[in-house]
């Protein structure tokens, strides 16, 4: 490669984010189902969050933090797929710089916050089953509060200094992004100086962010299952597991296609850039749709709310 001194720098102004490389042709096609998906997690996510926040019953950890989550998913979403849509539909693809780096942020810091909110859950089953007596004293409303307000901050600490490492690169070369949304290392091996500093600080915030956090989350469940199978009888430990059932769904949705995705890109020079492009459109769109559809299957209090507002719904007004 030639150094970055023969090269002509630019400020990019705009990229033009090109979609899926070699899939041009079905980009028309490609758009229904991320419709659909968002549609799905607009509804979705939105019924969960007016559903806990409007039924007293409702105000319980566990429901709050389902309630974060869904507010994850929603940004998460909203931050990327009407972009994806515009280019796929119109050939929209123009995006500022500044609009760039700002997706680029609230792609990252959601999925951060939601990986924080997923071991708070697991905190919230933890003390629910193996130290049951002390749980309202425990998870207070205000320790909740607080507990929200540091997956806030923390997220943003983490995710704040990555702009900064894409400004402070020089670009030389084309402003056209292989990519259907602004993605943190897309944009920055499009620089010509060295971006070493930019890989290394991607994987520390992958491992001791998001895979601490899968560690801790592994744990929580480890001492759980111990303090479930101590229990006398087969009746309780069910009851014991079946709170757990939909936070495991969530976890392994959530986890499985990121680590996939990473493990991929790892093996890119074997996988075909399309397919790569593919799997890191999962997390950002298979999670947030099927959360709340997992929630509401599996929780009974929310589930007889949904049911409630579908047939409020389907009856004909006067």
């Amino acid at each position: 490669m030639m150094p970055a001194d023969n090269h002509t720098l630019f400020d990019p102004v705009t990229y033009i984010l090109t979609g899926i490389p070699g899939t041009e042709e079905s980009h028309d096609w490609m758009s229904i189902p991320f419709c659909l998906m968002y549609v799905a997690t607009l509804f979705g996510n939105s019924l969960l969050l007016f559903i806990i926040l409007t039924e007293q019953s409702l105000h319980e950890p566990m429901y709050l933090f389902v309630s974060m989550l869904a507010a994850a998913d929603l940004l998460l979403s909203t931050t990327t797929v009407p972009k994806m849509l515009a280019l796929f539909w119109f050939r929209a693809g123009e995006i500022s710089f500044a609009g760039c780096l700002t997706q680029m942020f609230f792609i990252h810091v959601s999925f951060t916050a939601e990986s924080a909110i997923l071991l708070a859950m697991a905190f919230d089953r933890y003390v629910a089953i193996c130290d049951p007596l002390r749980y309202t004293t425990v998870l207070t409303k205000s320790v909740i509060g607080k507990m929200g307000l540091a997956i806030v901050t923390r997220s943003f600490c983490i995710i704040f200094p990555l702009i900064f490492l894409v400004k402070r690169l020089n670009f030389c070369r084309t402003n056209l992004l292989p990519h259907n949304y602004c993605d943190y290392m897309g944009v920055a091996r499009l620089a010509c100086d060295d971006v070493t500093v930019n890989v290394w600080y991607g994987v520390a915030v992958a491992i001791l962010a998001i895979g601490l956090d899968a560690v801790l989350i592994a744990v929580s469940y480890g001492l759980i299952l111990r303090a479930v199978f101590r229990l006398p009888s087969k009746d309780a430990r069910l009851k014991a597991l079946r709170t757990c059932g939909s936070h495991v769904c969530v976890i392994l949705m959530f986890y499985m296609p990121s680590f996939f995705s990473y493990f991929a890109h790892q093996f890119g020079h074997i996988i075909p850039g399309y397919i790569l492009i593919l799997l890191a459109n999962l997390y950002l769109l298979i999670p947030p749709m099927l959360n709340p559809i997992v929630y509401a299957v599996t929780t009974k209090e929310i589930l007889k709310r949904v049911i409630y507002f579908i047939d409020v719904a389907a009856k004909p007004s006067c």
